[in-house]
């Protein structure tokens, strides 16, 4: 078991399926029995995973004081990942999630006032306290945590999701910072495996992962030739909502207990592709036992 600090957003989230999308315009549509609402966000999706995946998670982030926020606190809570790095905000984070049925989404998210907070620094160095690793999601109020994992020479782990760029401005800092990047193929500005050598050659990480939807995902380790590992999902798709932060958390736990990059992606493919059988983003997360059964 790894002590793992995680920085990122928790929300209240609804997921809507719909027939595809675009979504053509209808007054309205009846959907009984399948609209659902959960806790979700990378935040909350990645330290779930990590905690069923048998790691003690030290959290990071903000809730306010509103009937969301209550739903957040209570499913922290018995996921075993409350505790003093939940901070109060004004409103707590909202999303919306379209579902088609070949496996892509359109998110519509509203994350209030929290990327423009500044997580109390005394706080966060609580968390760090004996802590393995830190994963920081790119959320505003992390960026002032990124040298703060520096400072105690932890390995840093940064998922930049729908990044298009590696010249982005806006995470210079996290990519300056991080020894594992994980990234959604969506939006790269250039082939998966040219925009992973790409960022090694430009950035100190050793390894960036690139999920790529159906295709898999993409690895590359400095100094070797990218490996695309091809996709599974055997419960079928319901929804990719998660997926991605399934991906890196389960790769994450396989590097955190000795394995080998090959292997841990390779667990991890089969990790995601189970989870994309459930609905919500923070649902449908194997325990490491489960995953070791499923793998034989």
């Amino acid at each position: 078991m790894a002590r793992i600090v995680v920085a990122g957003i928790v929300n209240v989230e609804t997921t809507v399926p719909v027939e595809g999308l675009p979504l053509a315009y209808e007054p309205v549509r009846y959907l009984r029995d399948q609209l659902c609402s959960q806790v979700s966000g990378v935040g909350f999706n990645v330290a779930g995973a990590l905690v069923a995946l048998g790691h003690e998670v030290r959290l990071a982030t903000y809730l306010g004081p509103d009937l969301a926020g209550d739903v957040a606190r209570a499913e922290l809570s018995r996921r075993g990942v409350s505790g003093p790095g939940v901070q109060s905000t004004r409103a707590t984070p909202q999303s919306v999630v379209l579902t088609a049925p070949d496996g892509r989404r359109s998110v519509f998210t509203d994350l209030k006032d929290v990327p423009e907070e500044s997580f109390p620094a005394s706080v966060f160095a609580g968390l760090l306290d004996g802590a393995d690793v830190g994963v920081l999601s790119t959320v505003g109020f992390a960026r002032s945590l990124v040298p703060m994992v520096q400072a105690r020479g932890l390995p840093i782990a940064v998922d930049v999701q729908a990044a298009e760029s590696i010249d982005d401005p806006y995470l210079r800092d996290w990519l300056a910072g991080a020894d594992i990047v994980f990234a959604s193929h969506e939006r790269l500005s250039l082939p998966p495996g040219e925009w992973a050598q790409s960022l090694l050659a430009r950035f100190p990480a050793g390894i960036v992962g690139i999920g790529c939807g159906a295709d898999g995902c993409m690895l590359c380790v400095r100094g070797e030739m990218p490996r695309l590992v091809p996709a599974v999902a055997p419960r079928g798709v319901v929804s990719t909502v998660g997926a991605g932060d399934a991906l890196f958390a389960a790769f994450l736990d396989g590097r955190v207990r000795g394995r080998d990059p090959d292997d841990a992606i390779e667990r991890a493919v089969l990790y995601a592709g189970w989870k994309v059988g459930s609905v919500g983003g923070g649902d449908g997360l194997l325990s490491s036992a489960e995953l070791d059964q499923l793998s034989r």
